[in-house]
């Protein structure tokens, strides 16, 4: 299933993409896309029978509507560096012998295509298109990488937006350079895990102002979905609605020659993972 929320920001409602790209009112089914839902084999059972049943959903007119995040009151937002070998030899990193962690806020998260804003002050906003991971079991401890991904609802696509000076240059953790308002675009679906049969066999790609800057795949990640739900699952509980970012390939402006090719107030970004929709922001000052 594709499954989104759609309408102004705050008062998102749920929706289904039928298989004949028909969007499709599902807030008289549940009232929400969220860790509950996810984490409730009979509502998503529901949705399921409704959506294969005609005339059950009601159809929705999508013309100037708006296309939330798929997922709302998302718990955590757990991110991993450097999990692309193409990326990290970009960077001139050594292969990380565990995975990175940093995290971002929900509150980061906006729309596929809402406003992404610049920093005041920032020289140097990056892009990052990456593979989400939405957690539908609660899990700790995992054994295997089995058990992880059978701890998975569903994928989406987002987008890492980046400062880079206040993330390297400004002393600390990376998360100063993670956390702006508008940094984490996500959606426009989330498609559930059935329909994604592997995840390490999905293409990326990123286009700035439409050059084409990122186009890679997952199967380039260094720890795969699997092995970033176990290994997590040993430092902190992941419940329901929690939001993995699985990492970015290589092709981000941090990696380019100079005069490196940062963000800019006007730029308009696009990006997909193949199957999980598309996303376009315009870039504006904060």
């Amino acid at each position: 299933m594709k499954l989104l929320r759609v309408g102004t920001a705050g008062a998102e409602r749920p929706a289904l993409l039928d298989r004949d790209g028909t969007l499709r009112d599902l807030s008289g089914i549940v009232p929400d896309i969220d860790g509950d839902l996810l984490a409730d084999a009979s509502a998503l059972a529901r949705v399921r029978a409704a959506a294969a049943s005609p005339g059950v959903l009601p159809a929705l007119d999508a013309t100037g509507l708006r296309i939330g995040p798929p997922l709302g009151r998302i718990g955590k937002i757990v991110c991993i560096g450097l999990n692309y070998h193409d990326h990290a030899a970009e960077a001139g990193a050594e292969i990380p012998a565990e995975p990175i962690l940093f995290f971002k806020a929900p509150d980061t998260v906006v729309g596929p295509d809402d406003t992404v804003l610049v920093p005041r002050g920032s020289r140097k906003t990056d892009w990052e298109v990456e593979l989400a991971v939405v957690i539908g079991r609660t899990a700790r401890y995992l054994e295997t990488a089995e058990q992880g991904l059978a701890h998975v609802a569903g994928y989406a696509t987002a987008h890492d937006v980046s400062e880079r000076e206040y993330q390297i240059e400004r002393g600390g953790t990376w998360d100063k350079g993670k956390n702006c308002e508008t940094f984490n675009p996500l959606g426009p679906w989330l498609v559930t895990a059935d329909e994604v049969p592997d995840p390490q066999a999905l293409p990326l790609r990123l286009w700035v102002n439409g050059e084409l800057r990122q186009d890679g795949t997952t199967a380039e990640q260094i720890f795969p979905v699997g092995e970033v739900v176990r290994y997590l699952s040993h430092f902190m509980t992941l419940y329901p609605g929690d939001v993995i970012n699985t990492g970015t390939p290589a092709g981000v402006a941090m990696g380019q020659p100079e005069p490196k090719p940062y963000l800019r107030a006007g730029d308009v970004v696009e990006l997909e993972v193949e199957g999980l929709g598309r996303q376009r922001q315009q870039l504006k000052a904060a």
